[in-house]
């Protein structure tokens, strides 16, 4: 069970999702919006990991960070590109014993994926 729930920002709604739900293949499990024309909040999933995208400036500012862990960095990595996302830097292994590679999203908030060696 996740306890924490990262909170990335999100300056332009169609485009996040375009690149969370398009491109990584996360599910949009919620949104909230006030009224039309005000930032949207979203929660995603993708493989039993949530995250939360806010549109509101005061939630937090763009440029974040996320590591997340899972069962197979290369799996994930064929997946992403398949879809045609371009890693920041490839898959690696890591001299801290993870195979990991880092994707950025169109805010700048780093995205690393690994799994232990």
């Amino acid at each position: 069970m996740q306890t924490v729930i990262p909170q990335l920002r999100m300056t332009q709604a169609e485009r996040s999702l375009a690149f969370y739900v398009g491109q990584l293949g996360f599910a949009v499990d919620w949104q909230h919006q006030f009224e039309p024309g005000l930032p949207l909040f979203v929660q995603l999933t993708r493989e039993g990991q949530t995250i939360f995208l806010s549109g509101h400036a005061g939630d937090c500012q763009p440029g974040g960070a996320v590591y997340f862990w899972v069962p197979d960095a290369d799996a994930t990595y064929a997946a992403f590109t398949a879809r045609g996302v371009t890693p920041v830097k490839p898959i690696e292994d890591m001299p801290w014993g993870v195979r990991e590679f880092l994707l950025v999203d169109p805010d700048h908030n780093k995205l690393r994926f690994g799994t232990k060696l």
